[in-house]
């Protein structure tokens, strides 16, 4: 039995944003290779860089990612030593994600080629409505649902 979809020209929010997100990752992805980082990996980095060590989960949690994929996406980042993960002092099945010294030097180097893209993309986009863009983006994650709830 074939479903046939009821009307193939109904605007999809998800297919919308999806699309735009990966031409974006696509670009950042390209814009930090001459360090060897992708998009993922130079927000996590920035964000142990910034706040810290922390849990899987509390990381995970900051830019709203499954832990399961946060700790996929971990695994090149320690196999790099850019990482450690190590189990937390306090509660043993939580594991510490600490950023080391060659990772502060990786994200050193990269964030000057990340500021390149973010000039690039708000030429080409206009900063006004890049900052309107994130905005809505970030109400985005405040409409109550819970995918990576229990």
């Amino acid at each position: 039995m074939t479903v046939t979809p009821t009307n193939l020209d109904d605007p999809c929010n998800c297919l919308a944003l999806r699309r735009a997100a990966r031409y974006l990752t696509a670009t950042y992805d390209k814009a930090l290779s001459p360090v060897g980082l992708r998009a993922t990996q130079f927000t996590i980095l920035r964000q142990l860089s910034a706040h810290g060590a922390m849990t899987i989960t509390r990381l995970a949690d900051m830019i709203s990612m499954d832990r399961t994929t946060m700790a996929t996406n971990l695994k090149p980042l320690a196999r790099e030593q850019l990482v450690t993960i190590a189990p937390s002092a306090t509660d043993r099945r939580a594991r510490i994600v600490t950023i080391t010294p060659d990772g502060l030097t990786r994200i050193d180097a990269a964030l000057p080629l990340w500021r390149g893209a973010q000039v690039r993309f708000e030429e080409k986009f206009g900063a006004d409505e890049a900052a309107r863009l994130r905005a809505s983006l970030g109400a985005v994650l405040d409409t109550g649902f819970q995918p990576w709830a229990e």
